[in-house]
């Protein structure tokens, strides 16, 4: 019985898994998983599955097997538009099912082609984990070796005569229990920081902090499904930069101009002073509508080239339209893409268009 409920269980999840798949667009630009995101799982609502279940009508309402009716007469009772007020018929209801971070990293993964990321830090955090290699005769029963105990017992009981055929019972005793031993084995891990940036100017509004939120919700998903260890950092800027936790990165709104190399300097002195770079894969993304103070474009771009782009694995530049910025940023970072194989490009005028970027962001396999 449990292995035709676990059968079961693994075919649901399948059709969830292409549900999600199919629908992944709908659930990027609308954030659904983003609200309902636990430690370790991302409850998604999946309207689209219909549990088996009976359904009565009401008696004498008509229809199918109701007696005769009239050609063009619908099968069921037609629907109002609806009343204000509550009401007293059951609506339907939208199943949730749990994914985890793994699971929504693989259909990311498919739906968009990804190749595998490969990467650069060397160690940074050695830890142990138990490898079973033997076999003990003692141990605790939940290691206790089902097969090698009853092959044993079966060759005691026959060897001393007392096995039969007839009545094939097999009752292992002390001296047959066979037990998995381990050994701890040290287990060097790969990690790597994420460095958000973001111009929290008057200009970027909360509809395009929302964009860059679930954007960057789909880009930790996807590193950390390649990572053992993972540490966010956030910056702010305007004018200056700060470095903030990160529901200060999403809920802050600055006045005043806009210094896109403040956050640059900051990212490379955090760079420097916590992640060394020959031990840290490092991921540096910047979103902007574009607007930047004209004299500070040559420093950006100065700074990219000789301190941050050393130090990355990829920096990506995300472009959120704006009806007050002036855009002209994203020229500057695209005319480097040739000449540097880490700098990736992207615009992302609405949320229709976060699931191109996403692919333009991780599709370099860095």
């Amino acid at each position: 019985m449990s292995q035709k409920i676990e059968r079961d269980h693994q075919r649901f999840r399948k059709i969830v898994r292409g549900k999600v798949k199919s629908n992944l667009g709908k659930y990027i630009t609308r954030g659904e998983m983003i609200g309902k995101k636990g430690r370790d799982l991302v409850s998604i609502p999946l309207p689209q599955i219909d549990i088996p279940q009976f359904r009565y009508g009401q008696k004498g309402s008509g229809g199918v097997g109701q007696g005769e009716g009239d050609p063009g007469q619908p099968l069921t009772a037609p629907q109002d538009d609806g009343e204000s007020g509550a009401g007293d018929q059951p609506g339907g209801h939208i199943l949730e099912v749990d994914l985890t971070l793994e699971e929504l990293a693989e259909i990311l993964g498919e739906e968009l082609s990804l190749p595998r990321i490969e990467p650069r830090g060397k160690r940074n955090i050695i830890t142990t984990k138990d490898k079973y290699t033997g076999i003990r005769q003692a141990g605790p029963e939940s290691l206790r070796h089902f097969k090698r105990t009853f092959k044993r017992a079966l060759k005691r009981q026959i060897s001393s005569g007392v096995y039969d055929p007839l009545k094939p019972l097999v009752v292992p005793i002390r001296e047959d229990k066979q037990y998995r031993s381990w050994k701890e084995v040290k287990k060097p891990e790969s990690v790597a920081c994420i460095i958000y940036m973001m111009d929290v100017s008057g200009s970027m509004t909360d509809e395009q902090k929302e964009i860059v939120r679930i954007e960057a919700f789909w880009i930790d998903t996807w590193i950390k499904a390649h990572y053992q260890g993972i540490q966010n950092v956030y910056i702010v800027h305007d004018a200056v930069a700060h470095e903030v936790d990160e529901h200060t990165f999403y809920h802050t709104r600055e006045s005043g101009g806009t210094k896109i190399s403040s956050a640059y300097e900051m990212a490379d002195k955090i760079i420097t002073k916590r992640f060394a770079p020959d031990q840290w894969n490092i991921y540096a993304f910047h979103f902007s509508d574009g607007d930047n103070w004209g004299d500070d474009i040559p420093h950006c771009i100065e700074i990219l080239n000789e301190k941050l782009l050393p130090k990355v694995n990829l920096f990506g530049y995300g472009q959120v339209e704006s009806p007050y910025g002036s855009g002209e940023f994203f020229e500057y970072i695209n005319e480097m893409i040739d000449k540097k194989e880490n700098v990736v490009a992207s615009r992302i005028p609405d949320r229709e268009a976060i699931l191109a970027s996403i692919k333009e962001f991780l599709g370099t396999g860095r």
